[in-house]
């Protein structure tokens, strides 16, 4: 099993673009680096890490910054858990990245996961939690 945060402010895995002068297409330098600084959580953490074999589960939880300007009554929905983020980035997104991260590393390929659980919530401090299981 691992499990891990990775903390700073989320991005979601961006489309991939186009370069119109040689025709080629290129993931942007953006999701390059956070896809980079996800690894670099998960070695921290497992500098011994031995890829997942069997079937698998993943629990990803994004902890997204409260909006200044929340109201007092939004604040007391947030902390009863009835408000949850309904901005950027988008949950797809989220998972893509992290997956795209972790194939080969956590895991030996990203088909191996069955079974996926993810959440957008409100915290003080944005940061992403990761579990990764065989079951």
């Amino acid at each position: 099993m691992y499990e891990f945060e990775i903390i700073g402010e989320i991005k979601g895995k961006a489309r991939p673009r186009l370069n119109t002068y040689t025709g080629s297409i290129y993931t942007s330098k953006e999701t390059k680096d956070y896809e980079k600084l996800i690894k670099q959580y998960f070695i921290i953490k497992y500098p011994r890490y031995i890829p997942l074999e069997n079937r698998i589960y993943v629990k990803i939880v994004a902890y997204l910054k409260i909006p200044k300007n929340t109201t007092k009554k939004n604040r007391d929905l947030i902390d009863q858990g009835v408000l949850s983020p309904t901005k950027k980035p988008d949950i797809d997104n989220i998972v893509k990245i992290i997956l795209d991260a972790l194939n080969k590393m956590a895991f030996k390929d990203d088909n191996q996961i069955t079974k996926l659980e993810i959440e957008k919530v409100y915290a003080e401090e944005e940061k992403i939690y990761v579990k990764i299981e065989e079951y």
